[in-house]
């Protein structure tokens, strides 16, 4: 566990929406030694006005925010000298959404159920340079890396598909032909490794790909 004076104490910044949840943390680290709370924002907005006046070495950071997400705020950060290395906070698994993150440069994650132990320990490894992924989720990375990657248009029609739009109805809203859907809907299914459009759709919401909104 930590020991270190208050002058060398890791300042941890904790950015989740949800009251309980900065109050439960906030609780938390407050009681943990060599641990500093630089702040507790609601949002990713916020989180920045912090970022510019105090420096923090954590971010403890939520992905599901309304206005600008967690993924949206770790862009944000790209263009930082000195930005905190960050842990995702979730309480879902979405194996795109994860997936983001870690390429926008989160350094672990956490569930929002994780004992105390496991976020000071989190911490610790992220502060002294290592990163803190379970080993399921370096798996879904390694999986993710080897995967082509779907472009914006069949992210697009995919959404379509959920919502339960028909090829023709796809193709009268994006203006192409339903000769082309079917192709997009082709391609999908051979790089998500599926058989159909209702399988790909399934298996797109369960990975984080898309929302189904």
């Amino acid at each position: 566990m930590m020991n270190v004076t208050e002058s060398k104490a890791v300042r941890v910044l904790i950015v989740d929406d949800h009251p309980v949840v900065r109050a439960g943390l906030t609780s938390l680290l407050r009681r943990q030694a060599g641990v500093k709370l630089a702040g507790a924002a609601h949002s990713a907005e916020e989180a920045m006005e912090i970022l510019k006046r105090s420096c923090v070495d954590v971010m403890l950071l939520d992905l599901r925010m309304p206005g600008i997400n967690g993924i949206g705020l770790l862009n944000l950060l790209k263009t930082y000298e000195k930005k905190p290395k960050t842990i995702i906070l979730s309480s879902y698994e979405y194996e795109e959404e994860i997936y983001q993150a870690v390429k926008a440069g989160a350094r672990g994650y956490l569930s929002k159920n994780a004992p105390r132990e496991e976020i000071v320990a989190a911490i610790e490894i992220v502060v002294a340079g290592g990163t803190y992924l379970p080993e399921r989720i370096l798996q879904w990375i390694e999986e993710r890396e080897s995967r082509t990657g779907l472009s914006a248009r069949e992210i697009e029609i995919l959404e379509m598909v959920s919502r339960g739009l028909t090829n023709k109805e796809i193709a009268g809203v994006l203006q192409i032909s339903h000769y082309t859907v079917r192709n997009h809907i082709n391609h999908i299914s051979a790089k998500l490794q599926v058989a159909d459009r209702t399988e790909a759709a399934t298996v797109a919401l369960r990975q984080g790909i898309i929302t189904g909104g």
